[in-house]
């Protein structure tokens, strides 16, 4: 019986906080790949200090931590504007898939599925973007779904107060 009570609150919980099935990284890994950057940068190959930097951005948009999820955005941004015409769509895809996860992370779900969308041009039966698509589309239906709960509610609220103040005036 407890078991399924825990099942049952774990399941609301899920619903509400968006459970999903992206894995998070913590302090450690993004403080290891922070070391490696700057190593890097000390005379390593400039493809070795690229691959640095994606294991960071990686770190970062999977941080439980918004302001580290922002600043993998805001990598990720700067290198798909600076993006070549030499990266191969293995790379570009990954780059863009990563920025999906930032935005998902960071609660801009339209975003997130618009470059997944991107990614899936690119590789249209690649599963980690199929599966971030369904999230972000899964996400957008609940939170319309609370919204018109919520906005059901205050009808509801409204219009009993107004009953009852045209029934107090009788």
């Amino acid at each position: 019986m407890a078991a399924n009570v825990g099942k049952f609150f774990e399941s609301v919980g899920n619903f509400f906080s968006g459970g999903d099935q992206i894995p998070w990284s913590d302090r450690d890994v993004i403080a290891g790949c922070e070391r490696e950057v700057s190593d890097a940068q000390k005379g390593s190959s400039d493809e070795f200090f690229k691959e640095c930097i994606m294991r960071l951005s990686w770190a970062l948009v999977h941080s439980r931590q918004a302001e580290d999820v922002q600043r993998g955005i805001a990598m990720l941004e700067a290198s798909v504007a600076d993006a070549n015409a030499n990266a191969s769509p293995p790379q570009w895809r990954e780059k863009l898939y990563l920025l999906a996860v930032g935005y998902y992370r960071s609660g801009d779900h339209s975003r997130s599925r618009e470059l997944v969308e991107q990614c899936l041009m690119i590789a249209p039966d690649w599963r980690q973007a199929l599966t971030l698509k369904k999230m972000n589309e899964d996400k957008i239906k609940r939170d319309g779904a609370i919204g018109i709960g919520i906005a059901a509610t205050a009808v509801g609220l409204i219009a009993g107060g107004i009953a009852a103040a045209v029934a107090r005036k009788k």
